[in-house]
């Protein structure tokens, strides 16, 4: 069977945000982590997740992608003993927002990453885990092939509660067959803080997942802006910036107040990526969550991160056997 052309795929990229901020947690002395993680606590519960839930579902419908790479995807659970686990998974509480839209997606692939269990100042415990996810489309004509999820063996380590932790991160990656066609499409969330650490996460996809003769497409924050040495490690790599090629404006889209809150966005950089090699070709471009109308009833901003929309068309290639490639891990 000869392959087919001009195959459109759509593709969405965000940070949800996990809904606080982690700096005071790194910054508390081990007597003042329950009074910290108390206060921590509250701001992820001012934050909402159910509520930023509807409106990331909003944003994506005016999308409807059809592979949707997430980031900061977490589950957080507040251990009550005297009454029972409450717990909050983002991608659960996300996939149950599209299906109101009458949008229905599944999990791909997801990467577990960091993950930490911590007393509060009420007697609680807040267990966390963070995870990166790739959501599917279930009424489209995308097979799933084949999944690899990893975690990064270079890992910032810092202190927490007077004890090592490593901020352990990842990516996951998933091969799709469409009308005879096979590509890849590998998400992942890069360390915000150390350009080393980064650059060597960097290292490990290019020399990994990206190392095939697929179609690829690349969808994460990556916390590099353009030009950085990251993003450069990418492109020097073959790798093309969709919104280089058919985003209009500057397409920033990082990062709102961690209260979600800010009366005026204070998106100032680039950060978040869809980038591709091996026979795409970029239609177009657009940054969803970004706009004032785009915020929930109560005020908050979806999330701190605005997302990235594109459609590429899989050009007329030759036709991929996916066992042709490294065997799965």
């Amino acid at each position: 069977m000869s392959s087919k052309s001009n195959l459109k795929v759509s593709f969405l990229t965000w940070n949800i945000y996990q809904g606080f901020d982690v700096a005071p947690l790194f910054a508390a002395s081990p007597q003042q982590i329950p009074e910290v993680v108390t206060q921590v606590f509250r701001q992820f519960l001012a934050t909402n997740f159910p509520v930023r839930a509807k409106a990331i579902a909003k944003a994506i419908a005016s999308e409807k992608p059809d592979l949707i790479g997430l980031q900061e995807a977490v589950r957080v659970k507040l251990v009550i003993p005297t009454f029972g686990t409450v717990t909050y998974d983002f991608i659960d509480i996300l996939l149950n927002a599209l299906e109101e839209r009458g949008l229905k997606y599944e999990v791909a692939a997801r990467n577990n990453d960091a993950q930490a269990e911590l007393p509060d100042s009420n007697g609680n415990l807040v267990q966390f885990l963070e995870r990166d996810a790739i959501l599917i489309r279930k009424d489209h004509k995308l097979d799933v092939k084949r999944r690899q999820e990893a975690n990064f063996q270079t890992n910032l380590t810092v202190s927490l509660a007077g004890q090592p932790f490593t901020i352990l991160r990842g990516w996951s990656s998933i091969d799709v067959k469409i009308d005879g066609q096979v590509f890849r499409m590998i998400n992942t969330h890069l360390d915000p803080t150390v350009e080393a650490i980064r650059n060597a996460q960097a290292f490990e996809i290019i020399q990994g997942p990206a190392n095939t003769s697929l179609p690829v497409v690349i969808t994460g924050d990556l916390n590099a802006i353009p030009n950085s040495s990251t993003y450069n490690l990418f492109i020097n790599a073959g790798f093309i910036d969709t919104w280089n090629k058919v985003g209009e404006g500057p397409g920033f889209t990082h990062e709102q107040s961690p209260d979600l809150l800010n009366a005026v966005s204070l998106l100032t950089e680039r950060v978040d990526y869809i980038l591709f090699k091996n026979g795409w070709k970029p239609i177009e471009a657009e940054l969803v969550g970004e706009s004032q109308e785009d915020r929930t009833k109560t005020g908050l901003w979806p999330s701190d991160h605005a997302g990235v929309s594109a459609s590429l068309n899989l050009e007329d290639h030759h036709d991929h056997d996916e066992s042709s490639d490294e065997s799965s891990s």
